[in-house]
């Protein structure tokens, strides 16, 4: 990887500043995204912005700035990854947007200007193959207004593809959001939902001894015209859901499921959405199940580990062990209680319940064997 040291003035910096809200903004002649389409808006605080504008005034070092270099014939070469605030501060100083210590940049004489913009800022410029940056700019990434994982994708990845997604995926009230709202956690503009369809995606793509990852999947389609594939997956997958459960009635045990993966093994199959809706209803009011969110993979998958059922708590299990002397009723062999564990003489799954008379205490290996069973 290389990274080369360069001195820009402020003056080159702010040359071209277009701010395009949603769009992204720009400088350094447009050759510069200071702020890309896929990135979340922030903006400093007053006190945050007039310290950077101080700092330039007074001529005192303001911190080092880093821009990863993008493919030699990108329509913008280069891509502001820390310091993009700094960067923000400074162009809309000159540009006007606001006043420090009660004065626009249009109100100081032309000495003052001169002097502000030909401060010299420090920027480090990174190239690299698409690992080394996304390591680098994790590395990086430590202070300030942090970057999600995605932005960093984002980054690393960016083209056609990237801008297209974020259409669908990384905008207010965007139609993921819409359409997924209710199925997914976090915020669109945070990339939580780009992300989550990314795995998903990535997911679906996998072969037997070689998983997909988001990087590698955003990797192998960086340069597509557009993200149409990843929608049309994503749709497909929360119509599924939609068809399958009662999404506005469950909405607080299904945001968060990984359907990407259910939806691959099971949308094949006819189900019976009224039956699904019953058995649910039971669980949702069962005691014994402790993971309500597990309960819509429990009923495709019936992986009894999804429910995180009620284990004997230690009274229980105590009272039992006493019981039989610490003797395990399997293999009649003495244990210490440490060395055993409680277990459901009539298994949930026959209605058995999590009570003392439904526990007997056996020993791991017994326990192990009769749960295999």
């Amino acid at each position: 990887m290389k990274i080369e040291l360069r001195k820009i003035t402020v003056r080159e910096l702010t040359a071209g500043y277009e701010d395009n809200e949603e769009q992204g903004v720009r400088g350094f002649d447009g050759r510069l995204d200071i702020r890309p389409p896929y990135q979340r808006e922030f903006i400093y605080d007053e006190n945050k912005r007039n310290a950077v504008i101080t700092t330039v005034r007074e001529g005192f070092p303001l911190n080092t700035m880093y821009w990863a270099c993008r493919d030699v014939d990108a329509d913008v070469p280069y891509e502001v990854m820390d310091g993009q605030q700094r960067t923000i501060s400074l162009c809309q100083y000159v540009h006007g947007d606001f006043a420090y210590d009660f004065q626009y940049f249009h109100n100081l004489t032309r000495e003052e200007q001169d002097q502000i913009l030909d401060y010299e800022l420090m920027v480090y410029l990174c190239t690299g193959t698409d690992r080394e940056k996304l390591k680098w700019f994790e590395t990086i990434n430590i202070a300030g207004e942090r970057l999600t994982q995605q932005e960093l994708r984002n980054a690393v990845y960016a083209g056609p593809f990237v801008s297209d997604a974020k259409r669908y995926f990384s905008k207010t009230n965007c139609p993921a959001y819409n359409m997924g709202k209710y199925l997914l956690n976090g915020s669109p503009i945070r990339q939580d939902f780009l992300e989550t369809a990314l795995r998903w995606k990535a997911a679906n793509e996998s072969t037997p001894g070689m998983k997909q990852t988001i990087e590698g999947y955003m990797a192998s389609h960086q340069h597509d015209p557009n993200a149409s594939q990843l929608w049309q997956y994503f749709s497909a997958v929360v119509t599924w859901v939609t068809a399958t459960f009662d999404v506005g009635k469950r909405k607080v045990i299904m945001k968060g499921v990984d359907w990407g993966a259910l939806y691959d093994r099971f949308h094949e199959q006819v189900l019976d959405k009224a039956e699904l809706d019953k058995e649910i209803s039971r669980l949702v009011i069962d005691s014994e199940v402790q993971q309500k969110k597990g309960i819509c993979p429990y009923v495709l998958t019936r992986d009894e580990h999804w429910l995180g059922l009620r284990a004997f708590p230690e009274d229980i299990k105590l009272a039992v062990y006493e019981q039989q002397q610490g003797v395990c009723p399997l293999c009649g062999q003495h244990y210490e209680l440490e060395q055993m564990e409680g277990d459901h003489i009539t298994p949930w799954r026959d209605g058995g319940r999590t009570i003392v008379e439904n526990c007997q205490m056996l020993c791991r290996e017994c326990n192990r064997r009769k749960g295999a069973k």
